[in-house]
C-alpha cells in the first residue's frame, strides 16, 4: 500500500547497499576490551553503579537510566577495570571499561518472559529494566515513549523501516533474517502502549524485506498489523516526515508524535523487544552496516555494545586504504570519528569508511548566490538562506522567526549547494550555542533566585531578632505584653 502523502523537497539518491547485503550478518565475536559508553547516543549519561574490581555477567545492570539515558548492562562477562572519560562516537565520554574473561556467562535470572500475562504497566516496567533504546540512532529510551504513548492514548504504533540514508542497511538486512522478529516486537509494543493497530513502514528500495515481513505478518496473523511501503526518498525516515507520509497529520516541531495519537519506534528496537521477551537477555548487541570504499568487505555486523569499532573493521577484512573520514551514521547525516577506537553504542547504526569517491565532491566555499535550491530540497519547508544568514550574524530572534528549531539537520541543503556553504553544520553550531546560551540563563535565573530566596531568609531573621530584642527590651522595662501578639 503507498502512503497518504509525500513530503515536500528531499532527495532521490543513487544507493549504496548492495555489497553489504551480498550476505547474511556477520557475528563479531565479543570484545577483550569492552569500552561501554555510558552516553548511548541519547544526549546524557546514565549513572554508574558499579565500582572497578566489580565481577559482572553478561545482562548485569552497571549503570542506571535518568532522564533521556536508558539502563546499561553488561555486554561481556568479566571485571570492570575502569571508569574514565574516553572518545566515543558522540565526542567524548565517561565509559565504563570491562575487561572480558572469555568466558561470556549470563546473569542469573536472565529467562523468558510471558509479556501476554502482563498488563501494560507493567510490560513498560520490564522493558523499562532491559535498557531497550531507539536503535534507529536517538537512543531514546523505548519504555519511556511507549509509557507517554500509554498516557496520551495513542492510536497507531508506527515501526520506521524506512532507512533513507543511502549507505546504511543494517535494518534492511535485519527485516530480511529476522522479519519474525520485527513483527513479534511489534505485538509487544502494541500491548505495551494500548495503541490499537500499527503499521510497519518500508520504502520501496527494500524488496526482500517487504516480502519478508508479508510472509510473517500472514504467519503471525494478527490484524492489527500491516505494511506499508512508501517511495525511496531521503530524508523520510525522519519520525515526523515519516508520521505525515502516513497519517496526514503534522507533528509540531515543539511537540512530539503522541501529540498526533503517534508512537513511533524503529524495526531494529522491535526485535530487539522481541529477543527480550524470548530470550530474557537485555539490550547488549546492535546491527551496524560497515562500508564505504575504506573496507575491503563491506557487510552489516552484529556486535556486543562496547566494541571498539576497528574489530568491525577486522571483520570486514580491514582496511582496503585509508579512508578520507571514518563517519559514525551516513555520509549526510553522520559525524566524523575522532579514531577507530571508539565504541559501539545503541546510536550507532553505521560506520562509513569514506574515501574521496564516496563522498559528495565539493569545492572550497563561496558566497551564497540565492539560487533557492535549498529551499526547494528542505523537506521541512524552511528557507535555509534566511537561516544562513542570521546564522552567520548569531541574530536570535531571526533565527528563531526563520525556524531554526523545526530543522531536522538533515544535509539536503548542503548537498544541493552550488556554493558549497556548509548550512547544517552552521544550523547545527547555532542550535548548539542556543543550547548553551539558554543553560546558562537558567543557570543565572536559578541563581538570582537562589540570592532572592537567601536575602528573603535573612530578611525574615534579621525581622525575627528584632522583635525577639523588642520583646526582651519591654520584659526588662515591664512595658507591656511582647510584639506580635496584639
Amino acid at each position: 500500500m503507498s502512503s497518504r502523502s509525500v513530503p515536500h523537497g528531499g532527495l532521490r539518491l543513487d544507493g549504496h547497499k548492495s555489497r553489504p547485503l551480498e550476505q547474511p550478518v556477520l557475528a563479531v565475536p565479543p570484545p577483550r576490551t569492552c569500552i561501554l559508553a555510558l552516553d548511548q547516543g541519547s544526549g546524557e549519561e546514565a549513572e554508574a553503579i558499579v565500582e572497578p574490581g566489580t565481577r559482572v555477567r553478561v545482562g548485569t545492570r552497571v549503570a542506571a537510566g535518568r532522564g533521556t539515558a536508558a539502563d546499561l548492562h553488561a555486554p561481556v562477562s568479566g571485571t570492570v577495570t575502569g571508569a574514565t572519560r574516553l572518545p566515543t562516537a558522540a565526542g567524548e565520554g565517561r565509559c565504563l571499561v570491562i575487561e572480558s574473561d572469555g568466558r561470556d556467562e549470563r546473569e542469573p535470572g536472565v529467562a523468558p518472559l510471558d509479556w501476554q500475562a502482563l498488563d501494560g504497566p507493567s510490560l513498560i516496567e520490564r522493558l523499562a529494566a532491559s535498557g531497550l533504546a531507539g536503535l534507529g540512532g536517538a537512543a531514546f529510551p523505548t519504555a519511556s515513549k511507549l509509557a507517554m504513548a500509554r498516557a496520551e492514548a495513542v492510536e497507531l504504533l508506527v515501526l520506521n523501516g524506512a532507512e533513507c540514508e543511502p549507505w546504511i542497511c543494517c535494518d534492511d538486512a535485519l527485516m530480511r533474517e529476522r522479519a519474525a522478529e520485527v513483527v513479534l516486537g511489534a505485538r509487544v509494543m502494541l500491548a505495551a502502549s494500548g495503541a490499537a493497530h500499527g503499521v510497519i513502514a518500508v520504502e520501496d528500495d527494500k524488496p526482500e524485506a517487504c516480502a519478508a515481513l508479508e510472509a510473517a505478518l500472514v504467519v503471525t496473523g494478527d490484524a492489527r498489523l500491516e505494511l506499508r511501503v512508501l517511495p525511496a526518498l531521503f530524508p523520510l525516515g525522519a519520525e515526523g516526515l515519516l508520521i505525515a507520509a502516513l497519517t496526514g497529520r503534522e507533528v509540531p516541531h515543539d511537540g512530539l508524535p503522541p501529540d498526533v495519537g503517534v508512537v513511533c519506534q524503529n524495526v531494529g528496537t522491535a526485535a530487539a523487544a522481541a529477543r527480550f521477551v524470548t530470550e530474557g537477555l537485555p539490550a547488549v548487541t546492535r546491527i551496524v552496516t560497515v562500508t564505504g570504499g575504506g573496507v575491503r568487505r563491506p557487510a552489516n555486523v552484529e556486535a556486543r555494545l562496547g566494541t571498539p569499532v576497528v574489530e568491525l573493521i577486522a571483520a570486514c577484512g580491514g582496511y582496503r586504504t585509508t579512508p578520507d573520514r571514518l563517519i559514525a551514521g551516513g555520509a549526510l547525516t553522520g559525524r566524523t570519528l575522532a579514531s577507530d577506537d571508539v565504541p559501539v553504542t545503541k546510536g550507532l547504526n553505521c560506520v562509513l569508511a569514506a574515501t574521496a569517491a564516496d563522498l559528495p565532491a565539493r569545492g572550497p566555499e563561496m558566497p551564497c548566490i540565492r539560487c533557492g535550491d535549498c529551499a526547494d530540497v528542505c523537506p521541512v519547508q524552511l528557507l535555509p538562506q534566511q537561516l544562513h544568514r542570521a546564522a552567520r550574524a548569531d541574530d536570535v530572534a531571526a533565527l528563531a522567526r526563520h525556524g531554526l528549531a523545526a530543522c531536522i539537520e538533515c544535509g539536503c541543503c548542503d548537498y544541493v549547494c552550488p556554493s558549497a556553504i556548509p548550512l547544517t553544520a552552521r544550523f547545527r553550531a547555532a542550535r548548539e550555542r542556543q543550547r548553551l546560551l539558554g543553560a546558562e540563563r537558567r543557570r543565572t535565573e536559578e541563581a538570582r533566585a537562589r540570592f532572592e530566596r537567601h536575602c528573603e531568609r535573612l530578611a525574615a531573621q534579621a525581622e525575627e531578632e528584632r522583635r525577639a530584642f523588642e520583646d526582651a527590651r519591654r520584659r526588662a522595662r515591664g512595658d507591656g505584653p511582647p510584639s506580635g501578639t496584639g
